[in-house]
């Protein structure tokens, strides 16, 4: 797995565009990929990179960070986060899933909406600026090393 990551990053590094627009497609990437707009993130990463003027390719890779083995930690810690920045004293709701449907299931889980979408943005916004930095920092090396 180290490899495989060690090598999208460097696939990333080695395109050619300014270590700023590599880095903000990066930050884009990984902002959507904490977003909550579930369902909405290959749009999300088109309609970004199209008012940025980044590359799709760059900010499509990076969002894949959230895929279906790493979305339930993620969400888990966007909602953990969420209630304690909100202040919310919510527990996590019993649910009897053979006899819930759509309407019973959004009037259950209405009470954690709102520190979903307050952690998910939060952690979004942390993860993102620091990923500016990190891709940054890492293209400008790489492209130092490779002009030696």
């Amino acid at each position: 797995m180290r490899k495989y990551i060690t090598e999208r990053i460097r696939d990333i590094v080695k395109l050619d565009d300014t270590p700023h627009k590599l880095a903000l497609a990066s930050a884009i990437g990984i902002f959507i990929a904490f977003s909550p707009w579930l369902g909405l993130h290959i749009v999300s990463c088109f309609f970004f990179a199209w008012i940025c003027r980044v590359s799709k390719f760059v900010v499509m890779t990076v969002m894949f960070v959230n895929n279906p083995w790493t979305m339930v930690p993620i969400y888990a810690f966007n909602l953990w986060l969420g209630v304690r920045l909100t202040g919310s004293d919510i527990t996590i709701p019993k649910i009897a899933w053979s006899e819930i449907g759509f309407r019973e299931l959004f009037t259950v889980l209405k009470p954690l909406l709102l520190p979903f979408v307050v952690g998910s943005l939060a952690a979004g916004t942390v993860a993102g600026v620091l990923a500016y930095f990190f891709f940054h920092w890492a293209v400008t090396r790489y492209r130092k090393v490779e002009a030696v």
